[in-house]
């Protein structure tokens, strides 16, 4: 949940007072494993690998935020742990080794960089022709811990710079000068095994602007079936939903009143209700998709990676640091990487796809010597191939917390007490059951700011309680919150290596609220919730206004909170643009491809040539999809039918 306990009472009274049964059979450790022993559950935690259920447990689990579990350094002091002469070393060694490829290394027909929300289906699906053989590269762990696969326990993995890259941007000179915590899974799984499980896949017009923006053959049209055919969605399949693909997305079942008080709300308030926000309507409110499975997260590694491991054809190595692609003048041949302090490479027979996210796939570009040639020679990188648009045309998600008391206890502040929490724990891993089983945003909606929007351009995920610091801290007391903030954003920043150091973070400035509209859209998303707040559904719950405050009321005011409060929606898109030729800041063309090279891709949500309106990992896991198509040399799926609303 969201808070860290420390709980001394014995496991025996607590399973009376739960009313669970205590069984004695031992239980296995392994976290995706199902069970109905609760005393095996804990027998088996002190021999786990991860004994962090165990010290949850226990109270060992310490409730400050300075050091991370596998002690790290402070994310929150923006710092990262030391590598001191090594990362001397792997700078040294960058600048005075051939690029060419050493004799005896292994060959693949595909090297993948990052098992992360694309990279997880790359391998899969590329692997299912028996003539390929591929390797799968993350530079993280496997996602082995319970904090992963229980859904309620996510924030744990927002800060653990173990599964985490911890990024910050630069200070935002729109922001107060804050630097911004920027999360991205680093484990099997990528962000998709530390995200919200929101399943969202964006507006159909989102797509036809790719299409007009160079992206050939990515029209919604086009794209649906591809999302189909990733998901099986618990309602079954339609028109927009999937079927049978591994990917499984449900609705939530914590029927909590505030959702329902949400929901009604957006309709007293002149919404509309939507069924489906990924289907025939997006716009209004209604239910969220989640990608959870019986109880527990389901990420690119339990959907794709784990059936793809089972056929001989597939390696997936953990712990790889790649530090460049290596090139035979403009092929791409391989990849060299830095795995248990030992230097090694791996060949590529056909090509080498890049599926690091947003941040890491353009820094290795950057690396690896594609990019601006200006800034490259600056920083003694050999040029391979001038890319201006490498790191550029930056685009993220802002969103700010609005933020009420609840006058009845329904909200989830009862269950953060640390009683409750113990109890939901041991249940979760008993049973997949109950509020463990959940990221508690079951409720949203999707809203347009003003008149003459074609198409939603504010998201909310509504909260049924409130929490600040990445869900680290809970407000105490009964409350619940929007989360709301817009959804095309007019600021464009950029992303730019620090030095030619593989370990060293890169520079990140999405530029945040740097256009007027941007202001604005901001400003609105405080009002429009404000009145939704004050409709009759929430009669029965409402509170004081904890934030931003009843003293916030003025244009100005507004302004200020959101300058010193704003948060980032964890959503970094299109540096590496997928476009047209002539398009200055294009990286890759319509079929992933990176322009002036051979044998080399990228694919991953730094290829949208533009944001999409609601969460990335649904698209990021679509462009995968259909990007194996491409690569497989596949004709496309048939274009869909299906019909879009488009509001009056």
């Amino acid at each position: 949940m969201y808070s860290i306990v420390r709980v001394r009472r014995t496991m025996p009274r607590l399973l009376r007072l739960s009313g669970l049964p205590a069984a004695t059979k031992a239980h296995s450790t392994n976290p995706l494993k199902q069970s109905n022993n609760y005393t095996g559950v804990l027998r088996g935690l002190g021999s786990h690998k991860d004994s962090r259920l165990a010290d949850f447990l226990s109270g060992r689990f310490g409730s400050t935020f300075g050091t991370a579990v596998d002690g790290r350094t402070s994310v929150a002091s923006g710092s990262r742990s030391t590598r001191g002469g090594l990362q001397y070393l792997v700078q040294r060694q960058y600048s005075t080794r051939s690029s060419t490829m050493t004799a005896g290394a292994q060959e693949y027909s595909h090297v993948i960089v990052g098992a992360g929300s694309a990279g997880c289906v790359l391998a899969n699906r590329l692997s299912e022709d028996p003539s390929n053989t591929v390797v799968l590269l993350e530079a993280g762990p496997k996602d082995r811990t319970w904090t992963i696969h229980m859904p309620s326990a996510m924030r744990y993995n927002l800060a653990d710079g173990k599964y985490n890259w911890c990024y910050r941007t630069v200070p935002q000179k729109h922001l107060n000068n804050r630097e911004m915590y920027w999360p991205q899974g680093r484990v099997w799984g990528g962000s998709s095994s530390i995200n919200a499980m929101v399943y969202v896949r964006g507006h159909a017009m989102d797509y036809d602007r790719w299409e007009r923006e160079g992206a050939a053959g990515w029209s919604y049209a086009d794209c649906l079936p591809y999302f189909r055919k990733a998901q099986t969605h618990e309602l079954g399949p339609d028109d927009y939903r999937g079927g049978d693909g591994p990917l499984h997305v449900s609705r939530g079942r914590s029927e909590n009143p505030l959702n329902k008080a949400f929901i009604e709300a957006g309709q007293q308030a002149g919404y509309p209700y939507t069924e489906d926000m990924n289907g025939y309507q997006q716009e209004g409110f209604g239910e969220m998709d989640m990608t959870i499975r019986k109880g527990i997260r389901w990420s690119t590694a339990n959907a794709y990676l784990r059936p793809a491991l089972k056929r001989a054809n597939v390696k997936a190595e953990v712990r790889c640091l790649v530090t460049r692609v290596l090139f035979e003048g403009s092929r791409a041949v391989g990849v060299e990487y830095l795995q248990n302090g030992e230097m090694k490479q791996v060949r590529a027979a056909k090509e080498v796809i890049l599926s690091g996210g947003s941040i890491n796939s353009p820094q290795l570009l950057m690396l690896s010597g594609v990019g601006n040639a200006d800034d490259l020679r600056t920083l003694g990188i050999p040029v391979v191939q001038h890319l201006p648009g490498v790191g550029q045309n930056l685009q993220e998600h802002l969103e700010v917390h609005v933020q009420q008391a609840c006058t009845q206890p329904v909200s989830l502040y009862s269950a953060l007490q640390p009683h409750r929490m113990l109890l939901i724990g041991v249940q979760w891993f008993a049973t997949r059951t109950g509020l463990g089983a959940t990221s508690h945003m079951e409720a949203g909606a999707f809203i347009r700011s003003r008149p003459g929007v074609e198409h939603p351009d504010l998201q909310y995920h509504f909260f049924p309680t409130a929490v600040q610091d990445l869900g680290r801290v809970a407000v105490k007391q009964h409350a619940y919150q929007a989360q709301v903030g817009p959804l095309r954003s007019t600021s464009r920043g950029y992303l730019k290596l620090k030095s030619a150091d593989p370990h060293a973070h890169p520079l990140l400035d999405p530029n945040y609220l740097s256009t007027p509209q941007d202001v604005l859209e901001m400003r609105l998303s405080i009002r429009h919730t404000r009145e939704i707040f004050a409709q009759k559904a929430f009669d029965p719950f409402r509170g004081a206004e904890i934030a931003p405050g009843r003293d916030v009321q003025s244009d100005k005011d507004i302004d200020a909170y959101v300058r010193q409060h704003a948060k980032c929606g964890y959503h970094p898109s299109c540096t590496c643009k997928m476009g047209a030729e002539s398009d200055a800041l294009a990286v890759v063309d319509a079929e992933t491809r990176v322009f002036g090279l051979e044998n080399l891709r990228v694919v991953d949500a730094s290829i949208m040539p533009s944001i999409v309106s609601g969460n990335l990992n649904a698209p990021t896991i679509m462009v995968a999809e259909k990007a194996a198509d491409i690569i497989k040399g596949e004709p496309p799926l048939p274009r869909s039918t299906a019909a879009v609303y488009r509001p009056r």
